[in-house]
């Protein structure tokens, strides 16, 4: 019997794929337990419409984050912070802050674990990645300043 899974199913497929299985296990298993439906032609056509909105959605998820990479490439941050001699900072510049500047800065909010930098302890120019998507990051520039 072929059935549409709606759930994963270990050692048989995952959420969406269509299988094929032997009556009494559809019957017993999957169906007591709304893991799958039988796969008639108005399932299956179902199943396609929802596949073929999940693709345009991502790929609409997907031209967004590419349209926000290009609006940060290039660009820098300028932060002041306290410094001592030598241009060393009284603590640190974090991914924190440079998420709070974002925010000011360009009104993008962006995870902090997003992004690709290690603790800026001196005054000057770092580059760093902010990882908008899978596969998809924008490369910016940080200027600290000491005062």
């Amino acid at each position: 019997m072929k059935v549409i899974l709606l759930k994963d199913v270990k050692g048989k497929g995952k959420k969406g794929d269509v299988v094929n299985v032997s009556d009494g296990y559809a019957r017993n298993f999957l169906f007591a337990k709304d893991l799958a439906k039988e796969a008639t032609p108005g399932n299956i056509s179902m199943l396609n419409n929802q596949k073929e909105k999940e693709r345009k959605q991502k790929q609409a998820e997907v031209e967004a984050a590419q349209a926000k990479a290009a609006e940060l490439r290039g660009k820098e941050i300028k932060i002041v912070a306290k410094a001592g001699e030598n241009g060393k900072l009284f603590g640190a510049i974090t991914s924190k802050d440079i998420v709070s500047e974002l925010k000011k800065k360009f009104g993008l909010e962006v995870d902090k674990k997003k992004i690709g930098m290690d603790t800026i302890k001196t005054a000057g120019a770092y580059d760093i990645e902010i990882k908008i998507y899978p596969n998809i990051s924008a490369k910016m520039q940080v200027i600290v300043e000491s005062v």
